[in-house]
């Protein structure tokens, strides 16, 4: 029969390696053609690889835990038919498995992930049926030697999470009932050692958490960060976001805070332009622009991912919900597709629903901007007629690229902003 050799295709901007997961089809079994082989994990998204041809996979040439570089070839294929030599499919090819994942950012689409057509049935386990899990729950299934076909999966529909996989290998190690020894003197209260353990965990730094370090250098030695901080008076926006949720779900969208503070932050940048901008160093020039898309920082379990909100100058509160709850949400499962994680004009991290009064975070490069969101607290205010009230407050901060934008420009685009958040019936005009 025709040999095969595959080779690792490119499967996706930016991606130069990827580290074999798990072999599917095992060597010396049949597959027939667009069949899932191989399960790869590249910094961008984890993907089935198919068989290019029906046959036979006669040889794995990369081991799993290994890495195999861009246009290597990792296992062999005795065709059916057709010609030999080196199979490079197209990158469409390769189809993803969402992988399990749900914040300074990286920039410019920093941490891309690869998305792909909807994968069909992979080759079932011994159960008959296709395991979800994350490539890191995999892994640790095949350190405590966990067969994942046999654990029941606690989290969305039925996808196996790594506390499954403990508890199933907790049980594997459980002894075999014997019977209860007749009643001993109780022995005296043990401690554990002060020292504690001693176990160190080493993982790989590559993927989305090396490249999201890499911009972050960039970022912080490239663009001379300079920040502001403001706080917000939101008690007026809490009323209006109330009914504005009572209309949403009446259409099944979660109104939260982040599509206001969006909306404001796209107005005040039509007023200050220069923060809705960037630098071409090469070229020398200096990118303005006319439409603001919004890079969202989503803190996912692979780490951090910026899709962008496209347009948001001309969209509504409750389009701009239903946006960002939609690309959150695909973000952390590992189904975002590349280009949405591209031009961004300006970027928001939202850290307000963890805690923190206020931070100043890195740049998203290439934007010269970002603005920090944190909580909202209740605390007494003085008001103008020197009254004492209770208000909701928010913090927000902002980090500004200083070769681009002084510093009044900046506090007059905050001003601007807690201008529209106080008052938002001022969004409408």
């Amino acid at each position: 029969m025709p040999t095969i050799e595959f080779k690792l295709p490119d499967i996706g901007e930016g991606v130069h390696e990827g580290e074999i997961v798990r072999w599917i089809v095992p060597e010396g079994a049949p597959v027939q053609e667009d069949e899932p082989v191989v399960e790869v994990m590249t910094d961008k998204a984890t993907v089935e690889i198919p068989a290019p041809a029906s046959g036979v996979v006669s040889k794995h040439l990369v081991k799993e835990g290994e890495v195999a570089k861009v246009g290597s070839v990792i296992f062999v294929i005795e065709s059916e038919g057709g010609g030999g030599g080196a199979a490079e499919p197209a990158p469409a090819a390769a189809r993803e498995e969402p992988a399990a994942a749900a914040a300074p950012p990286a920039g410019g689409g920093t941490a891309a992930a690869v998305a792909a057509p909807p994968a069909p049935p992979a080759a079932p386990a011994a159960t008959g049926r296709k395991v979800k899990a994350a490539p890191a729950t995999r892994r640790l299934a095949r350190e405590l030697g966990v067969d994942l076909a046999t654990v029941t999966g606690s989290g969305p529909g039925g996808r196996v999470r790594p506390e499954d996989v403990r508890a199933a290998a907790a049980r594997q190690e459980a002894p075999a009932a014997a019977p209860e020894p007749a009643a001993a003197p109780a022995p005296p209260p043990s401690f554990p050692k002060v020292a504690g353990s001693r176990e160190v965990e080493r993982v790989p730094f590559r993927g989305i958490r090396k490249r999201t370090a890499e911009a972050m250098v960039r970022s912080k030695y490239t663009a001379p960060h300079f920040s502001l901080i403001e706080e917000v008076d939101v008690t007026e926006l809490r009323a209006v976001r109330q009914k504005a949720r009572e209309r949403g779900e009446a259409l099944g969208v979660k109104v939260t805070w982040l599509p206001w503070i969006m909306k404001a932050v796209a107005l005040g940048l039509q007023e200050f332009p220069q923060l809705n901008s960037m630098l071409d160093e090469e070229a020398q020039e200096i990118l303005t622009f006319h439409y603001v898309n919004l890079g969202i920082a989503v803190d996912t379990p692979r780490g951090l991912m910026v899709p962008v909100v496209e347009d948001v100058h001309l969209k509504g509160v409750l389009q701009l919900a239903a946006e960002v709850r939609d690309l959150a949400q695909r973000a952390r499962e590992g189904r975002i597709k590349p280009e949405e994680l591209k031009g961004s004009t300006f970027s928001i991290t939202n850290a307000g629903n963890i805690g923190g009064v206020f931070a100043t975070p890195i740049i998203n490069f290439p934007n010269v901007a970002i603005l920090g969101v944190h909580t909202i607290r209740r605390l007494p205010r003085v008001m103008s007629d020197d009254s004492i009230e209770p208000r909701d407050v928010m913090m927000l901060s902002i980090s500004i690229d200083h070769r681009l934008v002084d510093g009044a420009d900046g506090a007059r685009f905050m001003v601007r902003v807690r201008e529209l958040l106080e008052n938002p019936a001022l969004m409408l005009l």
